[in-house]
């Protein structure tokens, strides 16, 4: 039987640990702020065949520091926190330490409701491993690179758009119910989502390059607005100043 230790039992480690149990996989779960059957990290990992780090970010280091002296070159450690690439590669030179393979995981859904179905990109030494092990228990795996923050990096790039995306509907929607129109803008933003697609995104990218002088007046006229509803244009005055700045780089290659 498979022996995956999960070290960090919050919202994300229960749910997958609970998918792998009832996949047949022997569960050694550990946590400081929780009930387990280990007293300690070190504790669940040592005899788990694969190690997933499932923590805050914050103590990521932490925890590999905590495991490394148990950790033997046919075991895997996986990180799966969501962290820069300097961190990731910061926990892999722990890891290495111990010359187990290390597998930087980046998970691209909400685990809540997925599990361990949740999808994921994975880096490092031990990410064809991860795949292998995580990918016929309902985790689908895409390895991206083999260093340690390949995958983190792709997530957070990713994330630049996904949450800065949701930044603007708020800060758009957040306007409107002071104009009184939100229902309608809300309405608006949705037939966009629905009517976009891969020719929409180079328009978008093509028009801003293009018409960044005229956008970037209108952006203007859009932060002037907000601040006169009394909301901060946090996502407005950045957009605005980014077209600024393609406006100015048009001007110097022209």
């Amino acid at each position: 039987m498979t022996a995956i230790a999960i070290l960090g039992l919050g919202e994300a480690g229960s749910a997958i640990a609970r998918d792998l149990a009832a996949a047949g996989v022997a569960v050694r779960g550990y946590d400081p702020a929780a009930r387990g059957d280990f007293a300690t990290a070190a504790e669940a990992a040592g005899r788990a065949d694969a190690v997933l780090s499932l923590n805050a970010a914050a103590v990521a280091l932490e925890v590999a520091e905590s495991v490394v002296s148990v950790l033997a070159a046919d075991q895997l450690y996986a990180d799966l926190n969501t962290a820069t690439p300097g961190a990731k590669r910061e926990v892999a030179s722990v890891v290495a330490r111990s010359g187990a393979e290390f597998a930087d995981v980046a998970l691209l859904g909400p685990v809540p409701g997925n599990g361990v179905r949740t999808p994921a990109l994975a880096s490092g030494s031990g990410a064809e491993r991860f795949a292998q092990l995580l990918g016929p228990l309902g985790m689908p795996v895409t390895i991206v690179g083999t260093e340690p923050g390949d995958a983190a990096a792709r997530k957070l790039v990713r994330s630049v758009f996904a949450k800065g995306l949701a930044a603007a509907v708020g800060e758009a929607l957040g306007a409107a119910e002071r104009l009184d129109c939100e229902e309608w803008l809300h309405a608006e933003i949705g037939r966009a989502l629905e009517a976009a697609d891969a020719a929409y995104l180079e328009r978008l990218i093509d028009g801003s390059r293009r018409h960044a002088t005229r956008r970037g007046e209108e952006m203007a006229a859009a932060v002037a607005m907000l601040e006169e509803l009394g909301v901060e244009p946090r996502v407005a005055a950045a957009a605005e100043e980014w077209l600024r700045s393609l406006a100015q780089q048009s001007e110097v290659s022209s």
